[in-house]
């Protein structure tokens, strides 16, 4: 079996789409994306593709270490991106030509279905309660919400007993059964993180996303050891060397995406070193169907995961368009809060074609919000 050819889609709301095709018929799909700067990772595809046309599909590890690593210069968001799409579309054609799921291949289920969680939101603190309520009677026993929008290295009084009252109303409106996390997106100072997660602290948190920038990564000890509530860190890292420098620290929670983090095989060495510091996996996936499903593919074969994220309740998620490519989008029904366990081949779901054309012939040039501080700064999204 050789690979004859490739094509990208950029469809809305904001994702980009791989299809993989191969002379015996069989095609494989991925998701190589960064947000906000898809024409960047479509060129690095397009680039590594060059490699791939011709040579056999099913020799996955060889094609990943030499496009990760035979271009001399390596990783980083784009080039990272775009082999984890490709990595991701050359599993869903194993799995196929197998006729098994992703999963199987990894060593076989560890688990029959997996947790997940959703977003909320709400311009106020009522709205926000009446929001997480709502997810809670759908069935979802995890929220998750951005706490801040641009926040000033060191927060007012006011602006953080703003942010601690929201939890307080949510866990008091949803009580201890219902887990709540917390992203600061790289938004918080380091002082400023230290300064507020004492107060979460009563609250108790599932844990906290993102507290600092990845560039103050070495510095996460000085948080960990500061706080109970577990620290969670890794949508911006994209390789194992990259989570090497953070496992030690002390993070309770690793959350590669498995679209920026060198795809599936990737993120299954990630959840390896991972589990070797007592460290659980939530994959970070704001992203489309398929960033999805490969991402439910590592779920079920690592024994240290923890809950997968889901652009479905996303506010820049486009509503329904997570479903919207699938074939049969009953793949991803959720009962009490999980999704059963993928049965179907590769990656388990079927993309919808026609749906991703006409979506590709309008395309979409999304980027990320640029946000101001009252000076008119410039603030970390």
């Amino acid at each position: 079996m050789k690979i004859v050819g490739y094509e990208t889609f950029l469809v809305a709301p904001r994702w980009q789409f791989l299809r993989i095709d191969t002379d015996e018929g069989i095609s494989g799909w991925g998701e190589p994306i960064v947000e906000g700067r898809a024409e960047a990772v479509q060129g690095a595809v397009t680039a590594l593709m060059e490699y791939l046309v011709g040579t056999d599909p099913l020799r996955i590890e060889d094609h990943w270490q030499t496009l990760a690593k035979g271009g001399f210069y390596r990783g980083g968001p784009v080039l990272s991106s775009a082999l984890a799409g490709i990595d991701q579309a050359l599993w869903d054609i194993k799995g196929r030509y197998h006729e098994t799921p992703v999963h199987e291949l990894l060593g076989g289920p560890v688990r029959e279905r997996i947790r997940i969680y959703t977003w909320v939101h709400g311009r106020d603190t009522a709205a926000l309660v009446d929001d997480a309520q709502a997810k809670v009677a759908k069935g979802f026993s995890a929220i998750k919400l951005n706490l801040a929008e641009a926040l000033p290295p060191i927060p007012s009084a006011a602006q953080i007993r703003a942010m601690v009252g929201r939890v307080a109303a949510l866990r008091d409106a949803l009580g201890d059964e219902i887990d709540i996390a917390l992203d600061f997106h790289g938004r918080f100072s380091m002082a400023a993180t230290r300064q507020i997660l004492p107060l979460l602290e009563p609250l108790l948190p599932m844990f906290v996303e993102e507290p600092v920038l990845p560039e103050f990564a070495r510095d996460l000890r000085r948080i960990t050891e500061s706080t109970s509530i577990p620290i969670a860190i890794g949508e911006r890292l994209y390789s194992r060397w990259d989570f090497r420098d953070v496992l030690p620290a002390g993070i309770a929670v690793a959350q590669p995406d498995i679209s920026h983090a060198g795809g599936i095989s990737e993120v299954r060495r990630i959840a390896a070193m991972a589990e070797a510091y007592d460290v659980a996996v939530a994959p970070h996936c704001p992203l489309g169907p398929i960033t999805l499903a490969a991402s439910l593919q590592i779920d079920l074969a690592i024994p240290n995961f923890l809950i997968q994220e889901q652009s479905l309740g996303i506010e820049y998620g486009g509503g329904s368009a997570l479903l919207d490519y699938l074939v049969d989008p009953q793949v991803f029904n959720f009962v009490d809060g999980h999704i059963e366990r993928l049965a179907g081949p590769g990656l388990g779901i079927e993309v919808n074609e026609d749906a991703v054309c006409a979506a590709a012939a309008e395309g979409h040039t999304w980027r990320s919000p640029v946000l101001r501080h009252s000076d008119g700064s410039f603030a970390e999204w």
